[in-house]
């Protein structure tokens, strides 16, 4: 499925992939740099891209604008299957919402995706030898956390966690992907603080609706969350719908914060501020 096309040193994968796509390549190129110079996160910021880590922006066509959100969800969990797959039998990666891959409690991953006229790119860093120095929250890496600490190794298996996620989601659509989210979810069950837009919701965190939204259990009720600051990981859009007992944030088109339509979390450098580590730009 995948043409992969290797670059030593780039500016940014997924400008790459964006010309790319603009110059008609097809569905599952992939554009894979040792190293970025001009890597980006949300808000366009640039984030750290040093050898010895994973930096990659796949291209995808014919995916509807309505389902562009699930990406996040999907993407997330072929960079966890990648992971569980290179780290010791005892350890495994969970997701935070709505796409922060954690080992240890410590973010790994970065996922960024734009669109690209009709095309999507999905950008996707992981952490394998390298993480940068300074961000708020904890960061690691394959080889910290006593991974098999290979680049070629973590890319062959993203992608191959990739194509499978797309293949079942094509089938099964969300509600495939929502369920074995959960079953990696970081602190389900457990009390959650969130902050948005002024507003703030302490409740139980019981699951996702099916539009991919936060939901909490408050004193008040059920609470959905769109968007918003969750332990300090800054969260985003859960797409289009309600079906809650009230709803805290709005999301921000221009990608104030990680939304779960992509749009404002980053990938390929090693990590990103605000929702987390690489960042693929």
């Amino acid at each position: 499925m995948f043409d992969v096309r290797r670059y030593d040193r780039i500016g940014s994968t997924n400008d790459e992939a964006r010309r790319l796509a603009e110059e008609g390549a097809p569905h599952g190129t992939v554009v894979h740099a040792d190293e970025q110079t001009a890597g980006r996160g949300r808000l366009a910021r640039r984030w750290f891209s040093p050898p010895g880590n994973l930096y990659l922006s796949v291209l995808l066509r014919e995916v509807p604008p309505e389902r562009l959100w699930q990406l996040s969800f999907l993407s997330a969990l072929a960079v966890a299957d990648a992971v569980d797959a290179l780290l010791p039998s005892h350890t495994r990666a969970q997701l935070k919402w709505p796409n922060d891959v954690l080992v240890g409690g410590a973010k790994i991953s970065g996922i960024l995706i734009e669109q690209a006229g009709s095309a999507v790119i999905l950008g996707i860093g992981i952490n394998v030898l390298v993480a940068p120095q300074g961000p708020a929250y904890p960061t690691t890496t394959l080889a910290a956390s006593g991974g098999i600490a290979t680049v070629d190794g973590a890319c062959s298996l993203l992608l191959r966690g990739l194509e499978a996620w797309l293949a079942r989601w094509t089938e099964g659509g969300f509600p495939v992907v929502r369920e074995a989210w959960l079953a990696r979810a970081h602190r389900l069950g457990e009390t959650l603080h969130v902050a948005t837009s002024g507003r703030s919701a302490s409740g139980v965190f019981v699951g996702l609706d099916a539009d991919g939204a936060l939901l909490l259990d408050t004193d008040a009720g059920r609470v959905r969350i769109v968007a918003g600051d969750v332990g300090g990981s800054v969260a985003g859009d859960g797409g289009a719908g309600g079906g809650a007992a009230s709803e805290l944030g709005q999301g921000d088109a221009a990608g104030e914060g990680t939304r779960s339509d992509g749009r404002g979390d980053g990938t390929a450098g090693s990590v990103a501020g605000g929702a987390g580590p690489g960042r693929t730009g």
